[in-house]
């Protein structure tokens, strides 16, 4: 499940992350401060290479994969990652996602996670895929739901965010019965339905 592949589609690259992603990744973390915006985990561009680092340190430990999210020429615009990896359980979360401001409202997330979705059920057969998001990140939220995933609920003051405020988790699935619809919805999206 955690072997980094290249996923490539028609808006986006997904390419298994490495340093060499680092100075892009810190401008797309700079297009509209998105780091700043406190109900996210968005490395500060002057921390970009600590995060791909721990990521990568995370990725040899077998607990994560993550990409670079890229446009089809190569440039970074953001992050993504198959976190919380359950092998046993054929379950995974996609999570630690994140895009500069001038790729979002776009193609590149509803592609990125139509190749995200294709390949951990019609590839790794996991029988469900998690997404999680800050109760406050109402954009993130509604993004989830558009991709076809269902809310599960809600952890309450599940984490201490680093300005110390208690964030309260929201959990959205896609079970693998419910897979046909939502690639049939992103596809549509895409124009390729």
């Amino acid at each position: 499940m955690l072997d980094p592949v290249l996923l490539e589609g028609e808006h986006v690259r997904l390419e298994p992350l490495g340093h060499a992603h680092v100075p892009g990744l810190a401008l797309a973390a700079a297009d509209g401060d998105v780091w700043r915006k406190w109900s996210t985990t968005v490395p500060a561009p002057e921390r970009m290479d600590e995060a791909v680092s721990e990521r990568l340190a995370a990725h040899a430990a077998g607990r994560i994969t993550p990409w670079a999210t890229c446009l089809p020429d190569g440039t970074p615009v953001g992050m993504t990652t198959y976190w919380a990896v359950d092998e046993p359980n054929r379950r995974l979360e996609i999570g630690g996602t994140w895009l500069g401001v001038s790729a979002q409202r776009t193609l590149v997330n509803p592609e990125a996670k139509l190749l995200q979705l294709s390949r951990a059920f019609e590839v790794l057969d996991c029988v469900a895929v998690e997404f999680r998001t800050h109760w406050h990140n109402r954009q993130s939220r509604r993004a989830i739901a558009a991709l076809g995933a269902k809310q599960d609920g809600v952890l309450r003051n599940h984490q201490i965010m680093r300005d110390g405020s208690l964030r309260d988790t929201v959990v959205f699935s896609i079970l693998r019965d419910e897979w046909p619809a939502a690639r049939m919805g992103l596809l549509a999206r895409l124009g390729r339905a």
